[in-house]
């Protein structure tokens, strides 16, 4: 398996799709979401998967999914969550580069106005900053690449991602 994807980590609303799309079409790669792989394969969405199987359930479902894409010539966007499996991100790390799409935490709750809605694996009770603080070492632990959007247009990101690779 060569290693020429790209697979894109960092919190809900980092912009991992929309950076992914346009890095994908720029380099000539197919696109792959993540989160919509894991949809196809259980035939439910994601907050259906945490409601009926809880967050550890989904954790499990995600990392057994996501260890098992096998992709050439891709960018892949990973769901937020993701960094939480071992399997996952040891494979990811096999097939490609992991670009970290850092934001701070303030873009980051300009963006992120309902997590619950987006589908974002939180426990109950935590907050969007203990979340944060906890996967920002995962995100960095796993990354080749991190780019910092600071406030940074998303062309602009991809521009740093593209001189990066």
């Amino acid at each position: 398996m060569k290693k020429n994807n790209v697979i894109l980590i960092g919190m809900p609303a980092s912009g991992k799709s929309t950076v992914g799309v346009i890095l994908a079409k720029i380099l000539g790669y197919n696109f792959v979401d993540a989160d919509i792989v894991i949809q196809e394969k259980e035939h439910r969405k994601l907050s259906r998967i945490i409601e009926e199987d809880g967050i550890d359930g989904f954790v499990e479902i995600e990392n057994k999914i996501n260890s098992e894409i096998e992709v050439e010539k891709t960018v892949i966007s990973t769901g937020g969550s993701a960094v939480y499996g071992k399997e996952a991100m040891d494979h990811y790390k096999n097939i490609g580069k992991v670009v970290y799409l850092k934001v701070s935490m303030d873009v980051l709750t300009k963006r992120l106005k309902n997590a619950k809605q987006r589908g974002v694996v939180m426990r109950e009770g935590q907050s969007l900053v203990s979340l944060y603080n906890e996967r920002v070492p995962l995100y960095e632990k796993y990354a080749d690449i991190v780019i910092d959007e600071g406030d940074k247009t998303m062309e602009e990101v991809v521009a740093d991602l593209l001189a990066a690779l």
